[in-house]
């Protein structure tokens, strides 16, 4: 599998952005797929994630109720719509394919795009 996200940028707290990770492979859809961000100087965080079919997602806390994850299998894209950003939702935020295991951890997840950058100012 292979990952391609896109749709960063710089936007005002408040704003709204949509991420999208376009995938290769014909087991995307058998894939749970993530989201994680990762903030200068701190550790890689779970967002989001959402099962094969599309029928189940799982969030973070922190961005429960402000962004919702999906996904196309006929397109092979998984979508991230982020909406009431806040400055502490700057990062450079990556889709990921899971492999096996807790949805929430990174090291479940063996194939990752390249990031895209997230910039959100107060």
């Amino acid at each position: 599998v292979q990952l391609q996200a896109c749709g960063g940028g710089l936007v005002q707290a408040g704003g709204s952005l949509r991420l999208s990770c376009a995938a290769s492979g014909r087991t995307f859809s058998s894939r749970v797929m993530g989201w994680f961000r990762q903030a200068p100087g701190k550790e890689r965080e779970f967002v989001a994630a959402i099962s094969g079919s599309g029928r189940y997602a799982y969030y973070a806390d922190s961005i429960k109720g402000r962004f919702t994850i999906s996904r196309d299998n006929r397109e092979n894209t998984v979508d991230l719509q982020m909406n009431s950003l806040k400055p502490e939702d700057t990062a450079v935020y990556y889709c990921a394919a899971h492999v096996g295991g807790t949805y929430f951890s990174s090291y479940e997840y063996d194939y990752w795009g390249q990031g895209t950058q997230v910039t959100v100012s107060s």
